[in-house]
């Protein structure tokens, strides 16, 4: 089941669980955003036409991660826009999630492997306001099958 976290209306994050599956193509992002995140199922044989991207000037404010989990387990905090703490998941191996808004925090709770993807070029610390996160002790996990 995907799960999407929300706070005020606002989506801060969705995660795919490694669990996931469904046949043919499913977005489950926005259409407005300009992260999108697809998951493909095909059948063998299934061939997808050969193709370039155009170029499309886009607009991009926020930047707006992907986070695949290739081994280990991840703690996820989020926090809203004023950083103040909401809750927290835990992810493993083969699970996806795209950090949409708000803010977030990570503890990794096992030795970790994970690829993050997000808009570029990176601009260091101009890229993020970094600020004081929750400790282990406040924290209020949400079960989520982590």
């Amino acid at each position: 089941m995907i799960e999407q976290i929300t706070h005020n209306d606002t989506l801060l994050a969705i995660i795919i669980p490694d669990s996931f599956t469904a046949p043919g193509i499913h977005f489950f992002t926005p259409n407005e955003f300009s992260q999108q995140v697809a998951y493909m199922r095909h059948p063998a044989g299934k061939e997808i036409p050969a193709h370039v991207h155009k170029p499309v000037p886009r607009e991009v404010k926020y930047t707006r991660e992907v986070l695949f989990i290739k081994s280990g387990k991840l703690r996820v905090d989020f926090y809203d826009d004023a950083q103040n703490y909401l809750e927290s998941r835990i992810l493993a191996k083969g699970d996806v999630i795209l950090l949409a808004s708000g803010g977030h925090g990570f503890e990794a709770l096992e030795e970790l492997e994970m690829i993050e993807v997000k808009q570029g070029p990176y601009a260091g610390e101009e890229d993020k306001t970094r600020f004081a996160g929750i400790s282990a002790s406040q924290v209020r996990m949400v079960n989520n099958n982590g």
